[in-house]
């Protein structure tokens, strides 16, 4: 058994379940699981735990993602995306210069709703599930955050837009909220994930059945823990730490050994912070907590997840 992070490739029309089912397959390994899911029309990068590496999934989802998105302007979809039923057409497409200044306000802090047919729960009902039922539920629009949003190519009424967003963003649902701010209705038609934080999908291995890469090829190209936490502060323990770690005690320490990480993320609306990795003396990742407060004895920690064997 390995524990590793993969950065895999999802193709057009595949869900991220299905990715992970195939992983447990080429692996060997039940214990599999991704950060970030993705539609199944959605391509790009998706973020796959191995092991003992599925307890660092949560850290992984909080990174901000990139993307290249395509839209329709004019047609308007119940999904809001190209899979859709079409619920509406214009023929009253706005001018390029008239789209580059409506993104205006789709930058910084925004409340987004999620769309109709998204895996968010309502009263313990995924919104999809009321959708197909003919049900529309009342939604309510939650923070997001749009960090970088650039338009790429516009031939109206087709716009090419690469954009970086917070966790639990739609961005189908911005084409469609485009779309409404232009007057003319949107939907999206393509969507690539490029980037999740530090991590990037031209690194990325093809989980395509066709690529026929092995166990060997995909545990050559993995990253250990440790180094996939890279961007998170850390802090090495002694070996006394580290056993008392094993059996499920928060260390205390003196904030002076806390490491700086090798890059800055935004964090999502509503997040906490970011947390610490703890690292054994030899360097493997033993488990993540978040720093609770500064006392006389030492900063002391709130564990999230304890990676060691006991």
């Amino acid at each position: 058994m390995a524990d590793s992070l993969h950065l895999l490739d999802k193709p057009e029309g595949w869900t991220s379940h299905d990715v992970v089912a195939r992983m447990r397959t080429v692996l060997g390994e039940r214990r599999v699981g991704h950060a970030g899911t993705l539609d199944p029309f959605a391509s790009g990068l998706l973020l796959v735990g191995e092991g003992r590496a599925t307890g660092i999934l949560g850290c992984l989802g909080l990174l901000p993602k990139r993307y290249h998105a395509r839209a329709l302007l004019g047609v308007t979809t119940d999904t809001q995306d190209r899979t859709g039923k079409v619920l509406g057409r214009s023929t009253d497409i706005p001018r390029r210069e008239d789209i580059a200044g409506a993104l205006d306000s789709f930058r910084g802090a925004l409340r987004q709703r999620p769309p109709l047919y998204s895996a968010v729960k309502v009263r313990g009902e995924r919104l999809y599930e009321a959708a197909r039922r003919g049900v529309e539920v009342e939604r309510e629009h939650r923070p997001i955050q749009v960090y970088a949003l650039e338009l790429l190519h516009a031939e109206p009424p087709e716009v090419v837009l690469d954009v970086t967003v917070s966790r639990g963003t739609y961005v189908r649902t911005l084409a469609h909220d485009l779309g409404e701010t232009l007057g003319c209705g949107a939907h999206l038609t393509e969507l690539r994930r490029t980037a999740s934080g530090p991590f990037t999908v031209d690194r990325a291995l093809s989980c395509d059945r066709d690529q026929k890469h092995g166990r060997e090829v995909f545990r050559e190209r993995s990253l250990a823990p440790e180094d996939a936490l890279a961007f998170l502060p850390r802090v090495r323990l002694t070996e006394d730490e580290a056993a008392r770690l094993r059996h499920g005690q928060a260390p205390v320490f003196d904030p002076a050994r806390v490491e700086p990480s090798n890059g800055t993320w935004p964090l999502p609306p509503g997040a906490a912070g970011w947390p610490l990795s703890l690292l054994g003396p030899d360097g493997p990742l033993l488990g993540i907590a978040h720093a609770s407060e500064e006392q006389t004895s030492g900063l002391t920690t709130r564990l999230l997840r304890v990676l060691a064997d006991g």
